[in-house]
């Protein structure tokens, strides 16, 4: 199991560009359901920062998220997009609580 955070802050003006394209990448995963990812994205109160959680169980430690067509889309053009990151950093889980009943859910 591989967990990866990812946090960046997008330009206010492209704020809700960029979440749009996240929005993209939840549809193409609800209606492709790819098998050994469990994926959360979240936008900051402060409206322009948002934070990408994603756990990969495949056996052989392929990321079936960067595969996805939708999220090609939404990584094509985000240096333009955002004014810090993205940073990306490995993490472990330490405890989690009802977490993944909403996994896979999207919202908005």
């Amino acid at each position: 199991m591989s967990v990866t955070i990812v946090q960046y802050r997008t330009r206010p003006e492209q704020a809700d560009e960029n979440q749009g394209l996240v929005e993209a990448v939840f549809r193409e995963l609800a209606a492709t359901a790819p098998d050994g990812l469990r994926y959360a994205s979240f936008r900051l109160a402060d409206g322009v920062s948002f934070v990408h959680v994603a756990e990969v169980t495949t056996a052989d430690g392929t990321n079936p998220l960067t595969a996805t067509p939708a999220f090609t889309e939404f990584v094509r053009e985000i240096a333009d997009r955002v004014e810090d990151g993205p940073h990306a950093s490995g993490a472990s889980l330490v405890g989690e609580y009802g977490f993944a009943s909403t996994a896979g859910t999207p919202r908005g």
